[in-house]
């Protein structure tokens, strides 16, 4: 079982100094990340969108330590939502955000979140898009629910992302889907105890469709976050009996992966986003996007091999 084994090492200082210094690093994280800055993932949205599909960006970065840096967080997505104004991307391009670089485990860490993403979600609403909070560990749920909830009274397209494998995910599927959000389900990709989520991947994916299920049936718009293709073609057939249309649901996948299953989708007529990250904080991102899949992995090392 790697996964476990790499989903500890995002958290290890000397792994990410080991990781960053291996002679093939730069060319594995150029297939998950867009780039460092702005600049560099424009270009890719307009590429993105000229191909039909949407965009959720992600400014990577995570576990931040002082409220400058929560501030700096901030005022990241709000440039990137000003190019995008710029630009007129605005109806193409929607942000993910993760409450934690927001401040969300400093001191009084829920209200700081609260009022540095505020503005964030204010803003995206006057270019025609939304953001959508991102799920982390189980301990930052209740916060993550509860910012939701207050943001959805002034901006009621706000998302949010729940994880298959969590026990209580589907007592938040059905609040969710009654309430008529906007949830991404994922199966989740950080290190729980197994008090608090399921280990057993056939359990997961079967928990899964359970909870999109819940999702198709309910009042929301779900968007359903997997590369899996059987967890993809179910999707599709519990929206159909549920008499959902093209466009109240979509699906997601990460930028590099499946790009020509991407294409198929949308080619079909089906939304599809690509959830599309970029930022100098890489590390813990590119370390989950290995644990999820043993082929990341063997890319990755199969890349330092033949670079060193």
């Amino acid at each position: 079982m790697l996964g476990p084994v790499i989903l500890a090492a995002s958290r290890s200082d000397k792994m990410r100094r080991f990781v960053s210094a291996a002679p093939g690093t730069k060319q594995v994280v150029a297939r998950f990340i867009a780039g460092e800055t702005v600049n560099d993932v424009v270009p890719i949205v307009q590429e993105l969108a000229a191909r039909g599909l949407e965009v959720t960006l992600d400014v990577v970065g995570e576990d931040i330590t002082t409220v400058e840096q929560s501030y700096a967080a901030r005022d990241a997505y709000l440039e990137l939502i000003g190019r995008l104004r710029e630009l007129g991307l605005g109806a193409r391009a929607e942000m993910s955000v993760k409450l934690s670089m927001f401040g969300q485990s400093l001191e009084n860490g829920h209200e700081l979140a609260l009022a540095n993403v505020r503005p964030v979600v204010a803003a995206a609403a006057e270019i025609g898009t939304t953001v959508t909070l991102d799920a982390e560990d189980h301990t930052t749920l209740d916060s993550m629910f509860a910012i939701h909830e207050e943001l959805r009274k002034d901006f009621p397209q706000t998302g949010c992302v729940i994880q298959a494998y969590l026990f209580r995910t589907e007592d938040d599927a059905r609040r969710l889907a009654a309430n008529g959000s906007r949830v991404r389900i994922v199966k989740g990709a950080y290190k729980e105890p197994a008090s608090v989520a399921i280990q057993d991947k056939p359990e997961i994916d079967k928990a899964y469709v359970r909870i999109m299920k819940i999702l198709m049936e309910g009042e929301g718009y779900p968007m359903i976050g997997s590369h899996d293709p059987r967890l993809i073609s179910v999707g599709q057939e519990l929206a159909r009996r549920a008499g959902r249309k093209l466009d109240e649901y979509e699906f997601q996948m990460l930028y590099g992966i499946r790009t020509e299953e991407q294409n198929r989708l949308a080619a079909e007529g089906h939304r599809m986003r690509v959830y599309t990250a970029y930022g100098t904080d890489w590390y813990g991102y590119f370390m989950r996007r290995l644990a999820e899949k043993p082929a990341n992995l063997l890319f990755f090392v199969r890349s330092i091999l033949t670079k060193g």
